[in-house]
């Protein structure tokens, strides 16, 4: 029995000692990870490399074991002449890059953390003859959000590289402050663009407050220091102020779409509508009709074509709760599949 008692005792104290260990690490753990939280990573893929891949499974597939067999055996001539010629001459220069870049933006442009930081690293590796592509999807958003978005663009054309944008779905009002950086924008035909207007909108609560007799107070200094309110009675005058903000707003915008697309006629597209791209293109608000991968399929036929993505490193818990809403649309994309009618 004593026996008994020294051995859980015994067994007690290393439990605890190993919990005490395992808790040290996990500290240790926390705090890597904790200063490490806002880093991310560049990747880098070859994309003329991919296509090259995609022909040759697809030669494969589709000829005859004597047609892939000419077709290999051409493919390495070629690939022994460019090494050779690369030996005989030195001073070869090397093959000018596209550098690719999607940026898939939402109402406050956050994607333009990982924008600036693509944006740097090609800026450290472009030579002269290499250019770059971003794709842009977005319906516009806060003003400084895409105004810092565009203005990462900007800095590519500082340097005199050349930027083309190219729009398969929608550049809008911000995504457009965006697209007309561009030396050259592409768009696809039925891509939405333009929207080159200001809007703001604001619930106010002030009648169901009064209504439950609940008082609401606001100091501030300054006479417009608040224009409207949610939850105060608003005036006229802080109306008006309101307006004349969003005006101001809306001559910067069309006074840089002007610096960069003088041939625009702003008093008729900067009305705050927007345009289909077989539209846009006789309106000057693109270059040209073409999607994003025929751009690309184009440029890698005498380019290489990389793509450059910047991610940042998610937290535990939002990768927790990226996982929960993707079982969760699951779930629902699984019931209305089941009430759908049979054909």
């Amino acid at each position: 029995m004593e026996f008994l008692y020294e051995y859980g005792l015994f067994l007690a104290k290393a439990v605890t000692i190993v919990i005490a260990i395992i808790a040290v690490v996990v500290v240790i753990l926390a705090s890597a990870i904790k200063q490490k939280a806002d880093k991310g990573e560049l990747n880098l893929t070859n994309l003329s490399e991919e296509l090259q891949s995609l022909k040759h499974d697809l030669k494969e597939e589709l000829l005859s074991k004597k047609q892939f067999k000419a077709y290999e055996k051409q493919c390495k001539a070629q690939e022994k002449a460019k090494e050779k010629a690369e030996k005989s001459h030195q001073d070869t220069p090397v093959e000018p890059k596209v550098f690719v870049i999607d940026f898939k933006g939402s109402l406050d442009a956050s994607e333009v953390a990982s924008l600036r930081e693509e944006i740097s690293a090609i800026l450290t590796i472009a030579e002269a003859g290499d250019e770059v592509v971003v794709n842009v999807e977005s319906g516009g958003g806060m003003v400084h959000g895409y105004g810092l978005a565009s203005s990462q663009l900007d800095r590519l054309r500082s340097a005199n590289i050349p930027l083309t944008i190219c729009v398969d779905k929608v550049a809008a009002s911000g995504g457009y402050m965006m697209a007309c950086v561009a030396d050259k924008i592409y768009a696809a035909p039925f891509a939405i663009v333009g929207s080159i207007g200001v809007v703001a909108q604001i619930p106010n609560f002030n009648r169901l407050l009064k209504k439950h007799d609940i008082d609401y107070e606001q100091h501030t200094a300054g006479d417009f220091k608040r224009t409207l309110t949610l939850f105060g009675e608003n005036t006229d005058e802080g109306r008006e102020k309101f307006q004349q903000e969003l005006e101001e707003t809306h001559v910067l915008f069309k006074d840089f779409i002007a610096k960069y697309r003088p041939q625009l006629d702003l008093d008729k597209v900067a009305t705050g509508e927007h345009w289909y791209g077989q539209q846009a293109i006789a309106l000057g608000l693109i270059d040209a009709l073409s999607t994003s991968d025929d751009v690309i399929m184009d440029l890698a036929k005498d380019k290489t074509v990389i793509k450059v993505r910047y991610r940042l490193k998610k937290k535990l818990a939002d990768k927790i709760a990226h996982a929960a809403s993707l079982c969760v649309n699951a779930v629902f994309n699984r019931m209305a599949e089941k009430n759908q009618p049979m054909s």
